[in-house]
C-alpha cells in the first residue's frame, strides 16, 4: 500500500530517470533499449530479442543500458522493432541474433547497425521515429505511452503523469465536474455509434440506484482491427485509472473489463496492472484517502462479434448467452443485474485522463466542429505502411492511405477502403478526400465503426468484399431476430449465386430490396449494419455486380467461377517467368516462345499476374 504522498515522490523520481526516452537531446552516457512486445512483434520473435539484449549485456558486464519491454510502436510493417533512446535510433525487422551486432557496434563502439535502420517508403534511410512519414501527420493521444513504457511496471506510467488526473479527480472535483468536462470536450464514444460521452455518463449518473457499474467494453471484433488490444497491451493503467475516474463521476464502486479471450497479452497485463494498482492502495478501499471505493474484475469473452454489443456483452458477463436485449431500457437506466451501468470502449477511456490533465478546452480544438480529438485506426490491407495510426478527426482518406500509409503496394491503383468493418461500408477513389468523422463518413455511407481501415488495390472484387463479410456476420448472428437470422443467410444465398456466374439483374434488385428491409428490422447494431456492405458497394461499385450478372465475368479474378485468365499473344515477351511460376503447370509453351494457358489444369491462382514483368496477362 502506497500513500499519496508516495506515489508523487515515485512519479517525480522516476520522471527524472526517464526523461531520456522523451529528450532525445539529452547528453547522458544511459541507453534504453526499447523491444515492441506487442502481438504482431511478439509472433515474430520480440520476447527472445529482449532476452536476449539481457543476456547479452549481463555477460559483458555493461552498465548504464536498460532493456524495455514496451507495448506496440504503430508501424507493424516494420516489426519487430527496436529503439534505442535517447538518441532515437530506429532499427527495424530485427532478429534474434542481431542482438550480439546491435550491442557490439551500437553500445560499445557508438556507431549504428546500418544494415537494420529502418528505411521509408521512397528508400530513405531514417535514423528517428520523427523522420519517417508514418509518425509525422499523427497526435497521440489514446497511444501517448503505447511504445513508450514498460506495460508492465506501474512506476513508469506513474512516472509520466499516471494517476495523477485520478488524484485531481478525488481531492478537487466534485462528480459533477468531472462530468462537464467530459461533455465540453466533446468526447465521443469510440466504440463505432460516437454517443456522446460526457452525456452517458451523466444520464448514468442521474438514474437513481443505490448499486451502479462500469464497464469496458474489450470485445474488440472487427476483422482486422487492434486498437484495444494494442491499448490494454502498452498502457494498461489509462483504462484503469479512467474507469476509476468514471466510478466517481457516476457514483459506482465496481467495475468490469470485458475482453475476448483471443487477446492473451492483453489480458495477461491488464490482470498484472490491476494487481499493482491494488498494492499501490489506487484500486480498492478509500483511494487515496478520499473515502471513495472502486475495484474492477475481468470477465474473458469467448469471441462473439455479437458481445461486442453492448446489452449482449452484459448478457454474457451475468453467465448467460450473449444476445442483445431490446432498448429501451438503455444500459444506463437498467443495465449489468437491472443496475444503472455506464459502458465504454477501450479507446474512449484512454482519453479521459489527458482530458482531465489538459482541459475541455485543450481536447475540443482538436478534430473538428462535430468530431472532437482523434481517433486510432488499424491501417491494413493492400497498403505499405501496416499498423496502427492515430489521427486528428478530420484528417483525410488520402493523408491515411498516402501520407501515413504510404500508398499503395506494386504502384497499384486505389480502388476502396472499407471502414467499420462487417458493420461500415466501402469508400471509394472519388471520395479519397473525405474527412474522417462521424458525420462525413454517414454521409457517403459508411462510418467510424470502432477503428479497422481496409485498404483495397484494383485487383479487389468488391462482390467478393461483400460476400466475404456477409459470411462473418452470418457466422457470428446471435440468431435472436429473425431478419438477421433469415435475412442475412438469404442475402449470402444470393451474393454466392452472383459469384459463381448464375446471377440475374433480379438478383441485385431483391438483394438490395433484402438489404433495406433487414437494415431497418432488425433488433440490435449487429443486423441493423449488417447490409452495410453490401448498400455501399451497390452504390458505388453496381456496375460491377451488372458485369457479373450480364457478362457473366470477374475482371478482378476473385470469383473463381467466372474468371478466365489469358496471355496477350502482342505482350507476351516469351520469357518463360509465367510458366516457372505456375503451381500445377498450366501453362505451355516452349523458350522463348508465347506461353498459352491451358485452361482445364488453370486453377486461376493469379501468381502467373504478378510474376509476368510486361503486363501480358490477364482476363
Amino acid at each position: 500500500m502506497k500513500t499519496l504522498e508516495e506515489i508523487q515522490k515515485i512519479r517525480k523520481e522516476k520522471k527524472e530517470e526517464l526523461e531520456l526516452r522523451v529528450n532525445t537531446k539529452l547528453d547522458t552516457r544511459q541507453k534504453h533499449i526499447l523491444v515492441c512486445n506487442g502481438t504482431g512483434c511478439t509472433s515474430s520473435k520480440s520476447p527472445e530479442i529482449l532476452e536476449n539484449f539481457k543476456r547479452i549485456i549481463k555477460e559483458k558486464n555493461i552498465e548504464n543500458v536498460r532493456v524495455i519491454k514496451t507495448g506496440c510502436f504503430g508501424l507493424c510493417a516494420k516489426g519487430p522493432i527496436v529503439i534505442i533512446r535517447p538518441e532515437d535510433t530506429f532499427y527495424a525487422m530485427v532478429k534474434p541474433e542481431d542482438c550480439e551486432e546491435i550491442i557490439e557496434t551500437h553500445i560499445i563502439k557508438g556507431e549504428k547497425v546500418k544494415r537494420l535502420l529502418c528505411k521509408d517508403i521512397d528508400g530513405s534511410i531514417v535514423n528517428s521515429l520523427d523522420e519517417l512519414n508514418f509518425y509525422k501527420k499523427q497526435k497521440r493521444i489514446a497511444l501517448k505511452n503505447c511504445g513508450l513504457i514498460n506495460p508492465e511496471d506501474i512506476d513508469e506510467y506513474i512516472a509520466f503523469d499516471g494517476y495523477l488526473a485520478l488524484e485531481k479527480v478525488l481531492k478537487e472535483m466534485s462528480s459533477d465536474e468531472v462530468i462537464n468536462i467530459i461533455k465540453e470536450s466533446g468526447l465521443r464514444g469510440r466504440g463505432g455509434a460516437g454517443f456522446p460521452t460526457g452525456q452517458k455518463w451523466e444520464l448514468t449518473k442521474k438514474t437513481k440506484g443505490e448499486v451502479k457499474y462500469v464497464v469496458c467494453n474489450a470485445d474488440e471484433g472487427d476483422p482486422g482491427a487492434f486498437m484495444d488490444r494494442s491499448i490494454l497491451e502498452g498502457d494498461p493503467h489509462s483504462v484503469i485509472e479512467a474507469m476509476i475516474i468514471a466510478g466517481f463521476a457516476i457514483g459506482a464502486s465496481k467495475g468490469y473489463i470485458y475482453v475476448r479471450a483471443e487477446y492473451p497479452i492483453a489480458v495477461k497485463r491488464f490482470d498484472i496492472a490491476l494487481k499493482q494498482a491494488r498494492n499501490y492502495g489506487i484500486l480498492g478501499k478509500n483511494i487515496f484517502n478520499s473515502g471513495f471505493d472502486f475495484d474492477i474484475e475481468i470477465r474473458l469473452g469467448a469471441g462473439a462479434f455479437v458481445c461486442g454489443e453492448e446489452t449482449a456483452l452484459l448478457e454474457s458477463i451475468e453467465g448467460r448467452r450473449g444476445q442483445p436485449r431490446v432498448k429501451p431500457p438503455y444500459p444506463a437506466q437498467s443495465g449489468l443485474w437491472g443496475k444503472p451501468t455506464l459502458i465504454n470502449n477501450v479507446e474512449t477511456y484512454a482519453n479521459i485522463a489527458q482530458i482531465i490533465l489538459k482541459g475541455a478546452d485543450w481536447y475540443s480544438s482538436i478534430g473538428t466542429k462535430t468530431s472532437k480529438g482523434t481517433k486510432v485506426f488499424a491501417l491494413g490491407g493492400n497498403v505499405n505502411n501496416i499498423g496502427l495510426v492515430e489521427v486528428p478527426m478530420g484528417t483525410t482518406l488520402r493523408e491515411i492511405v498516402y501520407d501515413i500509409g504510404g500508398g499503395i503496394p506494386n504502384n497499384r491503383e486505389f480502388k476502396a477502403a472499407q471502414t467499420g468493418g462487417p458493420s461500415g461500408g466501402c469508400i471509394p477513389k472519388e471520395h479519397l478526400d473525405t474527412p474522417i468523422d462521424y458525420e462525413s463518413l454517414k454521409e457517403i455511407g459508411s462510418m467510424m465503426g470502432s477503428g479497422g481501415l481496409i485498404v483495397m488495390d484494383d485487383t479487389k472484387c468488391m462482390v467478393a468484399l461483400a460476400k466475404f463479410y456477409l459470411e462473418f456476420t452470418v457466422d457470428e448472428s446471435c440468431g435472436k431476430c429473425t431478419p438477421c437470422r433469415i435475412g442475412t443467410k438469404r442475402m449470402l444465398e444470393i451474393l454466392q449465386k452472383i459469384c459463381d456466374g448464375n446471377g440475374t439483374e433480379h438478383d441485385i434488385y431483391k438483394l438490395e430490396k433484402l438489404a433495406i428491409n433487414i437494415k431497418n428490422a432488425s433488433i440490435c447494431g449487429l443486423g441493423q449494419s449488417a447490409p452495410n456492405p453490401i448498400l455501399s458497394t451497390l452504390k458505388y461499385f453496381r456496375e460491377e455486380y451488372r458485369q457479373h450478372v450480364l457478362e457473366k465475368e470477374c475482371k478482378s479474378l476473385e470469383c473463381k467461377a467466372m474468371s478466365k485468365i489469358e496471355i496477350n499473344p502482342e505482350k507476351c515477351k516469351g520469357c518463360g517467368l509465367c510458366q516457372r511460376n505456375c503451381p500445377v503447370n498450366a501453362i505451355e509453351g516452349e523458350a522463348r516462345e508465347i506461353r498459352v494457358i491451358n485452361q482445364d489444369k488453370c486453377i486461376k491462382c493469379g501468381t502467373c499476374l504478378t510474376s509476368c514483368p510486361f503486363k501480358a496477362i490477364g482476363n
